[in-house]
């Protein structure tokens, strides 16, 4: 529950906040008869990414327990890490410049057929967001229980929308670089975790041979199915019983990604108009 309340909430606050920036510029140059366009654009995507999770997730569980599954999570976990992690860096890097940037192609969709490039724009927006949700929580549901997912799913989407409000309502009075910088450290070390499931996968299929010792056995003190093991397994990478190459994997990237990350000038403020 903790790993997709944080997922949904992250990625949730990112596309609401590229619809409230185009809204809220929308709304400044008197042209609020083109906000059913962005939100025709918004339920557009949300519908297209829930029916692809949906299949995604049937088609997988027609596998269950079988080695072909075991690949695709093993794909899934690498994916998921490798954007989770490129996209929290550009976003740190790219967040003093998107509303400029989103204001620029807003001006050239008023030029050309607005309804349909303002539509398109907040679906591609809106639509990258819901993709990378739907492979982060893919990889959340391979990696847990599922105890609690869709939960947290709702609760994240639910404060992800409040503050999206907020955004479109207060614009520059908000600190959403403060908002960044704390989520984006807390979804390293969950990256962290998918990483040492992969790694995991990866030595159960025979493809990675090495470093297979295992170090410790804790299961007895906190078991990975029990409950609260569940939780720290899901979000922090919690292991029972990890080899030696799980834990390096862990140490070694939470080390240098987290390192870079804290190490970058971050990024004050995120606004919402001019």
């Amino acid at each position: 529950m903790v790993a997709t309340f944080v997922i949904f909430l992250r990625e949730g606050v990112e596309g609401g906040m590229i619809v409230a920036i185009l809204l809220s510029y929308l709304a400044q140059i008197g042209q609020r008869r083109h906000f059913r366009d962005v939100l025709a654009g918004v339920a557009a995507a949300m519908v297209l990414v829930l029916l692809g999770g949906i299949a995604a997730y049937v088609t997988l569980k027609t596998y269950a327990g079988s080695r072909v599954q075991t690949i695709f999570e093993t794909f899934t976990y690498l994916l998921a890490a490798a954007v989770l992690t490129y996209m929290t860096f550009w976003m740190r890097n790219h967040s003093r410049s998107i509303a400029k940037d989103l204001r620029s192609r807003t001006e050239a969709a008023l030029d050309g057929r607005a309804r349909w490039g303002l539509g398109l724009l907040s679906f591609q927006a809106v639509g990258r967001e819901g993709l990378e949700t739907m492979v982060f929580t893919l990889a959340i549901v391979f990696a847990s229980s599922g105890r609690g997912v869709i939960a947290g799913g709702v609760a994240g989407l639910v404060v992800s929308i409040g503050i999206s409000w907020s955004i479109f309502h207060l614009g520059r009075r908000l600190n959403l670089g403060l908002f960044f910088t704390g989520i984006g450290a807390l979804l390293m070390v969950f990256a962290a975790g998918i990483l040492v499931d992969a790694v995991e996968n990866l030595q159960q299929l025979g493809w990675l041979p090495v470093l297979t010792s295992q170090l410790w056995n804790t299961s007895g003190a906190l078991a990975e199915k029990s409950t609260l093991g569940d939780i720290f397994h899901t979000f922090f990478g919690y292991a029972d019983r990890p080899t030696a190459l799980q834990l390096g994997v862990y140490v070694v990237y939470l080390s240098v990604a987290v390192g870079l990350y804290l190490r970058q000038r971050p990024t004050h403020r995120l606004s919402a108009q001019r």
